[in-house]
């Protein structure tokens, strides 16, 4: 899937500087320190210009940011929102 293989290498070249071999999409990215809460607004901000989507201060849940898996299908809600507008 082209929008997961987008997040992880976003994740893994500006997280993990290119060392992504081990992370799974559905690891957390929180609990692994992978990212902290300045990676999630950088993340935030990379997902809004790549999809021209707008995250919204509820939706900044680990439910929706915890994993690649999860961002992912976040992502497409978030779309599918748009397109339904």
């Amino acid at each position: 899937m082209e929008l997961e293989h987008d997040i992880r290498t976003f994740v893994v070249e500006n997280f993990l500087l290119g060392g992504g071999d081990g992370l799974s999409s559905s690891q957390s990215l929180l609990d692994a320190g992978v990212i902290d809460s300045t990676g999630v607004l950088e993340l935030v901000s990379f997902l809004e210009k790549t999809y021209r989507i707008q995250i919204d201060d509820e939706d900044l849940v680990p439910e929706n940011l915890d994993s690649i898996s999860s961002i992912a299908q976040f992502v497409k809600r978030k779309l599918a929102a748009q397109d339904a507008a």
